[in-house]
């Protein structure tokens, strides 16, 4: 009997800890989480705020005592390891009630996921103060949404969007406050325009340039004050980032990104064979750059921890790295990316030529069609399809995933013109707007 021990609970973890009991039936699996809830969506959070998703039960795929009675794995809660010993083979921590625990492994996943970055700012633990991030912080906001009216939110990525949409749907007063000179700087300009256009459009406040330096109050949070003003408020969502939740296994010398993302190989092993390490808390390697980077995704997460199930119970398994590839509603719009744009290409040393095409996203003289931009990057000598991005209403989300499975298999700009896209007039034009964009690039 082999005994794995999985730290994590969520997509990872879990995703490694169906894959173990498929592939060795003598395994004994123990799954250690500090939390009290297994294996949930944290990506439909956003839309528990505004009643799209009728509450934070809709999103948990399995409780606990389905992995316990289902699957027999002893999945504990209210575990929070503290101290990973490599020469002894163990993890030890504290029990939520303050017990001490110790747990031997044969062989180890880390799958502790990322928490939140929270700046050491005056005042940031005044009451009405909160990350967003879980189950529980999703609820902590909800009850406070029933005595406030004014939000800030602090951070223009994907979360403080996504938040701020849903509590603008809900009716709140909402005002949003980015360091930098624009939001969603995960995208080019191009996109962010548009996503700034839509913020203010419905009534968001939207303050770029700004730098948080303290929040004032008695006991509660009433103002956020910044390099540029201070401003009245009922609440605080922190949503600048988050960061691999590592500390423990850095101090036990395995390797890290310098941001703490534990390094692996291909299987997800990382520099201790016994120890393997997936989602939200490891390194993530770029098909296109060919580096490790850290892009904390769900779907990165199920796909490594599946990858290090396998690999743990001695299958083969390999993880083929990411692209990075994201969508994301934002009112009316759509915006999406995968792959390189020209910030990303700057950034890893690749010259990134682009091309640009707006266009229905269906046949023009179909009725309901809209306008959809698209944007694709190359590399001008070799002609190698790098990465694109999109923004507009409908037809997004098919056109970043025909390119997504475009570059994964190294396709160039010119064989895009040669795949067999399917076309009806409700559906398409005879040219997809991908295909349009590279039409434009023939020489």
């Amino acid at each position: 009997m082999t005994n794995y021990v999985i730290v994590g609970g969520d997509a990872a973890g879990m995703s490694a800890a169906m894959e173990i009991i498929r592939a060795d039936e003598t395994a004994h699996v123990t799954t250690l989480e500090r939390g009290n809830i297994y294996s949930y969506g944290q990506c439909g959070l956003p839309y528990v705020l505004d009643g799209r998703i009728a509450s934070t039960d809709r999103v948990i795929a399995r409780t606990p005592d389905t992995f316990r009675e289902k699957y027999g794995i002893d999945a504990r809660v209210g575990h929070e390891v503290m101290h990973l010993d490599r020469a002894r083979k163990e993890v030890s921590g504290r029990t939520e009630r303050g017990e001490a625990f110790t747990v031997p492994y044969d062989r180890l996943l880390i799958a502790t996921g990322a928490e939140p970055v929270r700046p050491n700012w005056p005042g940031a633990d005044l009451a009405g103060i909160q990350s967003f991030k879980t189950i529980p912080d999703t609820k902590a906001l909800l009850r406070a949404m029933q005595t406030i009216e004014t939000i800030t939110i602090i951070g223009g990525g994907y979360i403080g969007l996504e938040v701020a949409e849903a509590l603008t749907e809900a009716g709140k007063r909402v005002r949003l406050i980015q360091r930098g000179p624009r939001v969603a700087a995960m995208f080019s300009e191009r996109l962010t325009e548009v996503i700034e256009a839509r913020a203010r459009e419905n009534g968001i406040e939207l303050l770029t340039n700004e730098s948080v330096e303290s929040f004032e109050g008695d006991e509660r949070v009433e103002r956020v004050v910044t390099n540029r003003g201070s401003y009245a408020t009922d609440h605080v969502i922190v949503a600048i980032g988050v960061r691999p939740a590592t500390q423990w296994a850095e101090e036990a010398g395995l390797a890290t990104l310098p941001n703490g993302a534990i390094r692996t190989d291909r299987s997800m092993q990382t520099s201790d064979p016994s120890i393997y390490a997936a989602g939200d808390c490891a390194a993530h390697f770029h098909r296109v750059s060919e580096t490790d980077q850290y892009v904390p995704l769900g779907t990165t997460a199920n796909k490594q921890g599946r990858v290090a199930g396998r690999a743990m119970a001695g299958r083969h398994a390999k993880f083929r790295g990411i692209l990075g590839t994201s969508i994301m509603k934002f009112f009316d719009v759509t915006v999406a990316k995968t792959g390189l744009n020209e910030a990303d290409g700057k950034r890893e040393r690749i010259a990134c030529a682009k091309k640009e095409w707006t266009g229905p996203h269906i046949a023009g003289y179909y009725p309901g069609n809209e306008r959809l931009t698209t944007i694709l990057y190359y590399d001008e000598r070799t002609r190698r399809l790098l990465g694109g991005e999109w923004v507009g209403g409908a037809g997004v989300d098919k056109r970043v995933d025909v390119v997504a499975t475009a570059i994964h298999f190294g396709a160039s700009i010119d064989e895009l013109l040669d795949l067999d896209l399917s076309y009806a007039p409700p559906f398409n034009g005879v040219w997809d707007p991908i295909q349009q964009v590279a039409r434009r690039m023939q020489p």
